[in-house]
């Protein structure tokens, strides 16, 4: 089993910036890949970040720019650094962790991020 605990959330201007991260812990393998994905109210959950372990990137278009994700491997923490945030930007932001070689997936409890304009 895999636990991940988030924190960083919270209320913003716009053009603001919040770093959110993810701690995993229990039975994580490098082989994986660790995200970020976030729900607005009455919008399906959506795609911000990927990041596999050796540090390849995807980023939806709507943050491109903005956002960095990135990992520490040795403390099995994935990072959001959010910049120039955006009203629109406001959502609960879950964190992934896709182990590959098993297929299984694990989500976090999600933090909230709200931006005022």
């Amino acid at each position: 089993q895999v636990q991940l605990v988030e924190s960083g959330g919270g209320l913003v201007q716009a053009g603001g910036s919040l770093r959110l991260s993810c701690a995993a812990s229990g039975s994580v393998s490098i082989i994986n890949r660790m995200g970020w994905y976030r729900q607005a109210p009455g919008k399906q959950r959506e795609l911000v970040a990927t990041i596999t372990g050796g540090g390849g990137t995807n980023y939806a278009d709507s943050v491109k720019g903005r956002f960095t994700i990135s990992r520490d491997n040795a403390k099995n923490t994935v990072y959001l650094q959010m910049n120039s945030l955006k009203p629109e930007d406001t959502a609960v932001y879950y964190c992934n962790l896709f182990r590959l070689l098993s297929n299984s997936e694990y989500w976090g409890q999600g933090t909230q991020v709200t931006v005022s304009s």
